[in-house]
């Protein structure tokens, strides 16, 4: 599996609180892609800010990082080739309004704001967000072995996420 064939995806809190994560995650795979990772959780702040710090200096900024911490999110790691632009295609314009039919957004998006899922608009980018959100996907045997044991403690301090998990 090479990294340039995945994506990250996340659904966003408004599409799981409607109850559209399976009929996503339905699109999804019949769509061919292969789900590397899934996981439910509700963001800490500084999680979201982290993901979000691209857009810091923008006035919907603290919106987005609000947003996305209000309620549970889907994350995951997809994997198809060209899965970046694949993705991309199958969510469709940021806007609801403006996204093609058959498109997620167009399907289950109600506002710009309020868009149902996020997509990486790049590799480079997809690679960042998948090591933020999993970050084992890029620890390799043998590396920092001596470090894992001594680090025991530390797992449960994790910034990661704060909430139930799924799949992964």
């Amino acid at each position: 599996m090479e990294f340039k064939n995945l994506t990250f995806a996340m659904i966003k809190p408004d599409a799981v609180s409607h109850n559209n994560t399976g009929k996503i995650i339905d699109m999804i795979e019949k769509n061919n892609f292969e789900i590397i990772r899934l996981q439910k959780a509700i963001l800490a702040k500084d999680l979201a800010e982290e993901f979000y710090e691209v857009h810091k200096d923008r006035p919907f900024y603290s919106e987005l990082v609000e947003f996305v911490t209000s309620g549970p999110v889907i994350i995951m790691a997809l994997h198809k080739e060209n899965a970046v632009a694949e993705w991309r295609n199958l969510i469709g314009a940021t806007n609801p309004k403006d996204a093609a039919p058959g498109t997620i957004r167009h399907e289950f998006g109600t506002s710009i704001d309020k868009n149902a899922v996020h997509g990486s608009d790049s590799s480079e980018t997809a690679a960042q967000e998948i090591e933020l959100f999993f970050p084992e996907m890029f620890e390799f045997p043998g590396e920092d072995a001596d470090e894992d044991e001594n680090d025991e403690d530390d797992e449960s301090e994790d910034k990661e996420i704060e909430s139930d998990t799924c799949c992964g």
